[in-house]
C-alpha cells in the first residue's frame, strides 16, 4: 500500500490537492488526527482494497508536529511505506485570501485571535511537519490549476528509488520560490527582453533559447552548473532524498529562466533522474 500523509496551512490549497489526487486514483481522507494514522493505515492495508491511500493532518486536529514523530515510528514499525507532503503559503498571502473568501481561520476560536495572530501560531504549530516532509509546494504565487500541475507530476508513479528532480522558473520581481532546495540566478546572461522581436515569446521559443546560449559567457555558466549538478546530485540521493527542487531566475520569469530551466531539465534527465518542470511567471504579462 501506498500512503501519503498530506499536511499544510489552511489556506494554502489542500482541498485542491487532494481533488487532484483523488482524480488520480487515491483513496483520500480529510482531517485524520495523527495518533489515527497508524490505525486507519492498518485498517486499510488489511482490507487490501486501496493501494493508493491519502490522509489529510493538520491544525484542525489540534497540533499535529507533537504527534507526528510517533506516528511515523508506529508506520515504520508496521511495515508502512509513507511520504509526507506539506503545503506552503505566505503569511500575507494567506490573509488576503481569507479577506477576499471571509472564512474564518480554523485557529481563531471565538474571536479572541485576529486572522494574522492564527496564521502566525499556525506556522509555529506546523513546523516539525515542515522540516520532516518529502515533498514540499508553496502555493504563494501560483494558481490552482499550477497546483494540479505539479501534483500530477509529483504522484503519477515515479518509482519509489528514482528520486525525482523538480525545476521551477520564475521572475525575481516576483518574488522566490521558498520550497526551493538549489537556486540558480541567471540574470548573467544576455537578455532577450531588449530584442524587440523576441520581448513577446518566452524561453520556449527556439529563437529566445539560441538567444540566451548563443554567447561564450553562457557555455561557461551552462558547463558550471552540469558540472554542480552532476556532484550534489548522487549526494542527495544518497542521503535518502526523494525529491529535489532546483529554481532558476531572472527578471521576470519570462525568457532566460524558462530557457535555462528547460536545458537543465533535459541534461538532468540524460542522467536517469525524473525530472519535470513549472514555468511559474512565464504567463505573466511584459
Amino acid at each position: 500500500m501506498e500512503l501519503l500523509i498530506v499536511s499544510g496551512r489552511a489556506g494554502a490549497g489542500k482541498t485542491q490537492a487532494l481533488n487532484a489526487l483523488e482524480d488520480m486514483g487515491y483513496y483520500c481522507v480529510d482531517n485524520v488526527p495523527p495518533s489515527m494514522i497508524p490505525l486507519f493505515a492498518g485498517m486499510a492495508q488489511q482490507l487490501g482494497r486501496f493501494p493508493r491511500v491519502v490522509v489529510v493532518t493538520d491544525v484542525r486536529t489540534g497540533d499535529p508536529s507533537s504527534e507526528i514523530m510517533q506516528c511515523l515510528s508506529e508506520l515504520k514499525d508496521m511495515g508502512i511505506q509513507y511520504k509526507v507532503l506539506f503545503l506552503e503559503c505566505a503569511d500575507k498571502e494567506l490573509e488576503r485570501r481569507y479577506r477576499e473568501t471571509r472564512r474564518r481561520h480554523p485557529l481563531m476560536g471565538d474571536g479572541d485571535r485576529s486572522v494574522s495572530d492564527a496564521i502566525k501560531r499556525e506556522r509555529y504549530m506546523l513546523n516539525g511537519i515542515q522540516e520532516i516532509a518529502d515533498f514540499r509546494i508553496d502555493t504563494s504565487r501560483i494558481s490552482v490549476k499550477q497546483l494540479r500541475e505539479q501534483i500530477i507530476s509529483m504522484f503519477s508513479g515515479v518509482q519509489e528509488d528514482v528520486m525525482s528532480v523538480r525545476f521551477i522558473s520564475f521572475g525575481y520581481k516576483y518574488g522566490v520560490p521558498e520550497e526551493a532546495d538549489l537556486m540558480f540566478d541567471v540574470r548573467c546572461l544576455p537578455n532577450p527582453y531588449y530584442d524587440e522581436a523576441l520581448r513577446n515569446k518566452t524561453g520556449l521559443d527556439r529563437e529566445v533559447s539560441e538567444y540566451v546560449f548563443n554567447s561564450d559567457s553562457s557555455s561557461v555558466v551552462i558547463s558550471k552548473v552540469h558540472s554542480l549538478l552532476d556532484t550534489l546530485l548522487p549526494l542527495y540521493r544518497e542521503e535518502g532524498k526523494t525529491q529535489l527542487v532546483i529554481s532558476v531566475g531572472c527578471t521576470g520569469g519570462r525568457h532566460r529562466s524558462v530557457a535555462v530551466a528547460e536545458e537543465l531539465r533535459a541534461y538532468v534527465a540524460s542522467l536517469g533522474y525524473s525530472t519535470s518542470v513549472t514555468h511559474r511567471d512565464m504567463g505573466k504579462i511584459v
